[in-house]
């Protein structure tokens, strides 16, 4: 077991049905495993991820959080399902992986207990999954310290967002359970730009992500009508 995890192995095994399917590349996740070395590539070019404290906020299973704690971060994962950050939990300590832990616990609430303690926050594909997504930008900002990066990545609402995320990808090709998400939740990168600025936090980059069902690959590009990231600073 390793000793940069606070966890009871027993009660972990409990879920280990679970974390098979998280940390299944052909699962229900694939899309998620297929576009993280994506994000985690940009977001390492940018903030730098070796030796900085990184808050992975709605981190679900822990894809993108054990992968920045595997480029050298001390990382902490934040989620409100219980079962998914033993699923990380688990994962972990079956990897070996050093210096990330999990908590439950809302963004706002850290926000309250760590002011300014991050160097890099991270808040990706949880924002169309809340009713307030202002209230998590605003958290996000508390969160990071002066000079330090704030990333987002969301779904614009869009009618293309629609026809790709809702009906191409839920129902079509079935890239994702029906019902993942509610189109009625999806963000413009223009609404998102004044969470951020309201927020005290400056854009930095934007990049769209793109998909094609053909050779099944993803990549960066410039167009922001379906999935979009944003990489923004604290002055």
């Amino acid at each position: 077991m390793n000793p940069n995890v606070n966890a009871d192995p027993a009660e972990l095994a409990k879920f280990s049905d679970l974390a098979h399917r998280w940390w299944d590349p052909d699962s229900e996740f694939r899309p998620l495993h297929q576009i993280n070395p994506l994000r985690l590539g940009w977001i390492d070019g940018l903030a730098g991820l070796a030796g900085k404290q990184v808050l992975d906020i709605g981190c679900g299973g822990g894809i993108l959080s054990d992968s920045m704690a595997r480029k050298g971060a001390d990382v902490t994962g934040i989620d409100l399902s219980v079962k998914a950050l033993r699923v990380a939990q688990l994962h972990a300590l079956e990897a070996g992986t050093a210096n990330v832990r999990y908590q439950e616990i809302s963004a706002e609430a850290m926000a309250q207990e760590r002011p300014g303690a991050f160097d890099v926050v991270t808040c990706m594909e949880m924002l169309e999954h809340v009713p307030d997504p202002a209230s998590v930008v605003r958290a996000c900002s508390t969160l990071v310290k002066p000079g330090g990066w704030v990333f987002f990545s969301t779904l614009n609402r869009s009618a293309k967002a629609f026809l790709f995320a809702v009906l191409g990808a839920e129902y079509l090709l079935q890239l994702l359970p029906k019902g993942t998400h509610e189109y009625a939740k999806f963000i413009r990168p223009s609404e998102l730009a004044s969470h951020c600025r309201a927020a005290g936090l400056e854009l930095d980059q934007t990049r769209g992500m793109e998909y094609n069902p053909l050779t099944q690959r993803y990549w960066l590009s410039a167009d922001t009508s379906v999935n979009y990231l944003f990489a923004t600073r604290k002055p």
